[in-house]
């Protein structure tokens, strides 16, 4: 495999223009997005997020948690962030849960992003809620649907779960069946260019241009079960933004203070190793606010210090794509040079395969043309001989026998008698013990 300079210059391009609109994950709000760890260090609680209960504390597993169990019902679970989102205006957040229980089992599910952190409450639903201010997202049955997603607003002065009907208060929802799927359900929540986006399992559920949520809120995430319970699991809950600003949280202003411009940081480059090692030439810069870069100067010396990051990384791709390449030649050729040749071994099997051949149909052709009439004869002649032999010898062999063997009469008459005086005797010495035995009167 061969790639070339220009291939070379495309893929650095490409990924420069990708890397502009590249999403970063938001570390100390987010869970369940690294592949191969778990969400949990311990399996007492999840980095960042504070767990909550009502009869039930949420149970926390290497992949999972499940807000709300199986069995019994009317339970309640709840997540909530420990850190509000500092950023604004451009955002994502993904939610990752399963929902199984029985046929006409019941609960509901909420996302919530809200100016107070409810982490030391009750786990709330929309229903049980108090005045709270920003946004909450539920999943539920409601009014008997199959399954729907609703979104409220709330600026502290509306008490939802006092309404009538507080279908009527939603500002967007859509149709979802979400109950056992078997398969995970994602919701987002989007907010970038002005538009709030909420998506289902990559389908537009409703967008609006009217919403606009601010920085500093809380996200939470709670669930109840109801008498017939469902069991409401969470797998990934993931808040991330563009490289418009840093992966990490800055940290937060006092009203008043002046925010200082970091300086541009120069790279900082590793030592090269030779060509064909396993090491590779990288270059480390450090994330700075876009908006901190106010000059022209600093800003190109920032982009050309990236570009120059994506050079060297494409080049240590190419010096890794040549060497697997060597690799893999070396490795075939030498696989190549250890087969044995398999001519002798092939044309001896040939030839036993042939002589076992040329035996069978030997065996064959003597079956086919071999008359075995005169044989079935014979082996019949030499039975009924034997039967006549035996018809005609059996019986004087028997009278012998039983001539020589038989007991004479006198024999016969001597043991008669013999048995008759035994019972005459036995009947007297009977008859004798009665008569002398005591009398017996009533």
């Amino acid at each position: 495999m061969h790639i070339t300079t220009q291939n070379m210059r495309t893929i650095a391009w490409s990924a420069l223009v990708l890397s502009t609109r590249a999403q970063y994950v938001i570390e100390n709000l987010s869970f369940g997005h690294k592949e191969g760890q778990p969400i949990s260090p311990n399996l007492r609680g999840i980095p960042h997020f504070a767990a909550n209960g009502d009869g039930y504390i949420p149970e926390i597993l290497s992949d999972r948690a499940f807000l709300t169990p199986p069995y019994p019902g009317s339970k309640r679970g709840s997540l909530w962030c420990e850190d509000p989102l500092h950023h604004k205006g451009d955002w994502t957040a993904e939610l990752s849960f399963r929902v199984s229980g029985m046929e006409r089992g019941g609960g509901n599910l909420q996302i919530w992003y809200t100016k107070d952190s409810q982490k030391d409450y009750v786990p709330n639903s929309l229903y049980t809620a108090h005045k709270f201010d920003g946004l909450v997202l539920v999943i539920d049955q409601y009014d008997g649907r199959g399954g729907s997603v609703r979104g409220f607003l709330n600026d502290g002065t509306i008490d939802i779960k006092a309404s009538p009907d507080p279908d009527t208060l939603s500002f967007g929802q859509c149709s979802y069946a979400y109950r056992n799927l078997g398969r995970l359900s994602v919701i987002k929540l989007h907010q970038a260019n002005g538009i709030f986006e909420v998506t289902v399992d990559g389908n537009s559920c409703f967008r609006t241009d009217k919403v606009k949520l601010p920085e500093g809120y809380y996200f939470g995430l709670t669930a109840s079960s109801a008498e017939n319970p469902d069991s409401f699991e969470v797998h990934k809950f993931v808040v991330s933004t563009t490289n418009a600003n840093t992966r990490e949280e800055p940290n937060k202003q006092h009203p008043g203070q002046q925010q200082q411009r970091p300086p541009i940081p120069p790279p900082i480059q590793k030592p090269r190793h030779p060509k064909g090692s396993v090491e590779e030439t990288h270059q480390l810069l450090k994330d700075v606010l876009a908006g901190s870069i106010k000059s022209q100067q600093d800003q190109f010396a920032d982009l050309h210090n990236r570009i120059q990051i994506i050079n060297h990384a494409v080049d240590s791709i190419y010096d890794l794509l040549e060497r697997l390449e060597t690799d893999n030649t070396d490795r075939y050729n030498n696989l190549m040079n250890r087969i044995v040749p398999m001519d002798d071994r092939t044309n001896a099997m040939l030839r036993n395969v042939e002589k076992v051949e040329r035996i069978n149909m030997d065996i064959q052709r003597d079956l086919e043309s071999k008359d075995f009439k005169e044989m079935l004869n014979q082996v019949h002649n030499a039975i009924r001989d034997t039967h006549a032999g035996l018809s005609a010898s059996l019986p004087a062999a028997m009278t012998h026998i039983v001539g020589t063997e038989k007991h004479s009469l006198t024999t016969f008459l001597f043991i008669a008698v013999a048995v008759q005086i035994m019972v005459v005797g036995a009947y007297m010495a009977y008859k004798k013990r009665r008569n002398n035995a005591p009398k017996k009167y009533l």
